[in-house]
């Protein structure tokens, strides 16, 4: 029965993915973020569903007049530059292995939806439409496992995510972690306080699951997660407090052998698995050491292992991944690549950074500003949590550099115009500024975005 009621809700929706290109969008990110099609167990678990949306989506694009442009910005620059130093390191690259010409088309794939994103979000309402799919995508195992975890007394532990990008249980961890700023920005941004609660109930939700994963890159990125959420909320010695509060009770309610496992980030001669990840990164060191340029090739890292493991002991099965996006991007495709892939997090974080400075200056409270602050935090708990995970090709992000980059282009828009409408949300009472005054102008109570002051 799932079989079929996932099938025949994608194969209605494929219609209105062709006449609306960005519903198309949102159905792909539902598909690669919420997996309904893992949720099955017949014959639509195995169906390209992805692919099909993908071509009827890039279809009902190509045939219409107005397909827009790419935006002017060094970052589509540096997107469109990586998939081809990965191409001509897989050319170029003199490490062992086959060329693996599918794994590249996958990488090429991903920063393709990139690209594609920014040539279809443009409005706020577009932006908002996307962090719901991808909020929702999330909250839904969020409230699925943090309840079963309280259910169990917090003993569930999860081995493996739902598929996809997110089935190892780091990965899963990283992402869910990543979105609990989302969850939050999201949630302050709305008025509908059902909107609200239903969100801020699945942020700590989110946590929980993060927690039962029993990853410990997760458990970092959360508490970085949630930093940034004090760090950028109203009254930041409260949040401190609450927070700290809330890590004591934490710890005194997890189960035994989960502080077993977390107590292992102090003691990390002990544990075989950090010294694993320290070895691999000794090897990747080696490896561009020897081949700064165009590295050893794309995904060729365990595949060249023992090349550059001066203590191996020649045994395949001892080969290790790179465990650390950074070197994993670095090691397999050379300094080019990894001086583009830097790039993109830190000129996202710098955009981020310089649209609060302006919102500030100009607005007392905005969906700019609480957005700002889900986009921050779900950059920055990546940027720790692929410190310990090889996930330099992990989808989000790359979704993330596309949304953040046409949001930033819409924020100074609007924050540019003669009348600054600044909200707390796309469908809250905006405060206006006028003639150097703030007035209420009242709630817009319907899911477009209301007209500025002037605007018809």
């Amino acid at each position: 029965m799932r079989d079929l009621i996932v099938s025949l809700f994608i194969l209605s929706a494929l219609p209105v993915c062709f006449r609306r290109p960005l519903a198309g969008m949102m159905l792909f990110s539902l598909l690669a973020y919420m997996r309904l099609q893992d949720l099955t167990w017949g014959f639509a678990r195995y169906e390209r569903w992805s692919l099909y949306v993908a071509v009827v989506m890039f279809a009902g694009w190509m045939v219409r007049g107005d397909k827009g442009k790419l935006p002017s910005d060094i970052r589509i620059a540096l997107l469109i530059l990586l998939p081809i130093w990965v191409i001509l390191s897989k050319v170029f690259a003199t490490g062992n292995a086959p060329l693996e010409v599918d794994k590249v088309i996958e990488y090429i794939k991903v920063i393709g939806i990139a690209l594609f994103t920014t040539l279809i979000i443009r409005t706020r309402e577009h932006i908002r439409a996307m962090l719901w799919v991808i909020g929702i995508s999330f909250a839904f195992y969020a409230v699925k496992n943090g309840a079963a975890a309280i259910l169990t007394g917090g003993s569930l532990y999860i081995r493996q995510g739902p598929g996809g990008m997110l089935e190892d249980n780091n990965d899963f961890a990283l992402a869910m972690a990543m979105s609990v700023p989302v969850l939050v920005g999201l949630a302050l941004s709305e008025l509908n306080p059902n909107y609200r609660k239903g969100l801020l109930i699945s942020a700590p939700l989110a946590g929980l699951t993060v927690i039962a994963t029993r990853s410990r890159g997760g458990a970092l990125s959360l508490g970085l997660a949630c930093a940034v959420i004090v760090w950028r909320s109203k009254n930041r010695l409260v949040g401190f407090m609450l927070g700290g509060i809330m890590l004591v009770l934490g710890l005194l309610l997890a189960p035994a052998e989960w502080y077993e496992r977390l107590s292992t980030l102090k003691n990390h001669e002990a544990d075989g698995s950090a010294m694993g990840r320290l070895k691999a990164w000794n090897v990747a060191k080696e490896m561009i050491l020897d081949n700064p340029f165009f590295g050893v090739g794309f995904n060729r890292f365990q595949a060249n292992y023992l090349l550059y493991d001066p203590a191996g002991t020649g045994d395949e099965s001892h080969t290790r991944v790179a465990h650390n996006a950074y070197l994993q991007i670095w090691s397999e495709t050379g300094t080019p690549a990894f001086l583009f892939y830097m790039s993109l997090l830190f000129l996202s974080l710098i955009d981020i950074w310089s649209v609060r400075r302006e919102a500030l200056r100009k607005v007392e409270r905005s969906w700019i500003l609480y957005y700002c602050t889900a986009f921050e935090g779900a950059i920055l708990t990546f940027m720790l949590g692929s410190g310990f995970l090889n996930r330099a090709h992990f989808d989000l992000i790359y979704h993330y550099f596309a949304i953040i980059l046409v949001f930033g282009q819409i924020a100074r828009r609007e924050l540019r115009s003669p009348v600054i409408q600044s909200a707390g949300a796309l469908q809250s009472a905006p405060l206006v500024r006028v003639d150097g005054g703030l007035r209420n102008r009242g709630p817009a109570r319907r899911f477009r975005n209301t007209a500025l002051v002037g605007e018809a």
